[in-house]
């Protein structure tokens, strides 16, 4: 009934009486107020004058699932949301969910996770209403060895989304960190439910540094807020990278993963630099000259031999 209430509202450039919502309704004007109590609750500003009725001056600033889905126009990324003040963390909670059966497209949001993760169990720091967490069902039609594209791809439309919401240029470290400026404001999580030649589901999991403080974040962190020096709207944002997402996904599922891989080398600032690549105890030091088909780092060694890497912490340590 609130999403009713709502769309009477936002439809209205004046006031809209209680009798009126009543009539249109088919509830008491009591059940309106009441309503209205609710999302006034849930951080909308609704004023109500006597004998004119009520008025929405400004929607929540929560990423509440009806925002998300107003306006957004996506065939199925976002159409379904769950949300949560405070959650452990969107990963466990989206895994739960796809294991019940949960529909491609469908997202977990948080306001903040006191147990939020990255890569390799390291933990993400969730201020409340001042990021972007959440995590995503994806059920591709690809085999295990596939999935390291999806990092890629929900990386590549993470960048574009914040180009055309804030116009800044961030960069991807491969494989999951997204850069400006140096530092990191952005990571992705990738975990795969699959049997040895098919992929049951994936759930994809992003945090954006939005507009948390310097104090908020690590050492090595930034926001979008620190980078243009005021405060970014999280619902456009979270909504163009949504539409993002679907944009390349479909895409992906229909051309196969060089388009988004192109994207990728535009975006990267991992190329055609010397790194070093540790990986279980393992250090490989070299060029990265390319990437392959399935999402694989390709760096050239000192001996002239190219060796694919599929995961690992990169450390860049000059320009070739």
């Amino acid at each position: 009934m609130n999403e009713k209430i709502l769309e009477y509202l936002r439809a209205g450039e004046s006031y809209i009486s209680g009798e009126e919502l009543s009539h249109k309704l088919g509830i008491s004007r009591a059940a309106i107020w009441k309503n209205i109590h609710a999302l006034v609750d849930q951080g909308y500003e609704i004023i109500a004058v006597p004998h004119l009725g009520y008025k929405l001056l400004n929607v929540t600033p929560k990423l509440l699932p009806q925002e998300i889905s107003h306006k957004l126009n996506t065939k199925f990324i976002g159409k379904q949301a769950v949300y949560f003040e405070s959650l452990c963390s969107t990963m466990d909670k989206a895994m739960e969910l796809a294991l019940a059966g949960g529909e491609q497209g469908l997202i977990v949001v948080a306001e903040t996770q006191t147990k939020g993760r990255g890569r390799l169990g390291r933990q993400w720091l969730s201020p409340k209403h001042k990021g972007i967490y959440f995590s995503l069902i994806l059920r591709p039609k690809i085999i295990p060895q596939q999935a390291s594209v999806l990092t890629i791809l929900i990386a590549v439309s993470a960048i574009e989304a914040i180009q055309t919401v804030t116009g800044l240029s961030p960069t991807i470290k491969w494989p999951n960190d997204i850069m400006l400026n140096n530092k990191k404001i952005g990571g992705i999580l990738v975990e795969m439910n699959a049997e040895m030649d098919m992929v049951k589901f994936i759930i994809v999991g992003m945090g954006i540094n939005v507009n948390s403080s310097r104090a908020s974040l690590s050492q090595n962190a930034t926001s979008l807020k620190e980078e243009t020096a005021q405060e970014v709207n999280r619902l456009l944002l979270l909504q163009e990278i949504l539409r993002k997402i679907e944009a390349n996904y479909l895409e992906f599922n229909k051309e196969g993963s060089s388009s988004v891989l192109e994207k990728w080398r535009k975006f990267t600032s991992t190329l055609h630099s010397r790194i070093k690549v540790t990986c279980q105890k393992e250090h490989i030091e070299g060029e990265a000259v390319d990437i392959d088909l399935d999402g694989g780092l390709l760096i050239r060694k000192d001996s002239g031999f190219i060796e694919k890497v599929m995961t690992g912490d990169v450390v860049s340590l000059r320009n070739m």
